[in-house]
């Protein structure tokens, strides 16, 4: 990955909704400002892995800041394990799902089928591409925490938010 590209783009890893012990107001608030010192930082591409919970509220923070502030050039990858992935949500979910969809500027789909793998190839997919991540942890064993530990092993810096 070409490092100057790397260099602007920012990760997001965290829980589904019913593994969070915090609102979903206080995490959104919590993301917001990650974003917006990521982009301080010089980040303007943001990868989602687009699961239910902590990826579409972040996508949406992003989609929502990239309308606001034309001028910051912000940019969303959506990253999906595989082809299908929101099948089985509740209709809601799909609806915001497809739409960040619409939005994004690539969406990456890292396998054809379902399977285990598919999200860790993701998750390692997403922060390959990244300078930083930023995680909602609730200190859980799971894909988040797959997510940090594989971050900090190749030195990405993770931005630790309370899940």
């Amino acid at each position: 990955m070409n490092d100057a590209r790397r260099s602007s783009r920012c990760c997001f890893t965290g829980h589904r909704p019913q593994s969070l012990r915090r609102s979903e107001d206080d995490i959104r608030v919590d993301l917001e400002n990650s974003i917006l010192a990521a982009v301080r930082e010089g980040c303007r591409t943001f990868i989602s892995g687009m699961a239910c919970g902590v990826d579409i509220w972040a996508a949406e923070i992003v989609v929502r800041m990239k309308e606001q502030f034309p001028d910051l050039h912000l940019h969303l990858i959506a990253a999906i394990p595989y082809a299908g992935f929101d099948e089985r949500w509740p209709e809601d979910w799909r609806e915001r799902y497809r739409a960040l969809l619409g939005l994004a500027e690539y969406v990456k789909v890292v396998e054809p089928f379902c399977s285990r793998a598919a999200y860790q190839k993701r998750n390692e997919w997403m922060v390959n591409h990244s300078a930083r991540v930023i995680a909602v942890y609730n200190g859980q064993s799971g894909g988040t925490r797959n997510t940090i530990r594989y971050a900090r092993k190749q030195n990405v810096p993770v931005s630790l938010l309370p899940g």
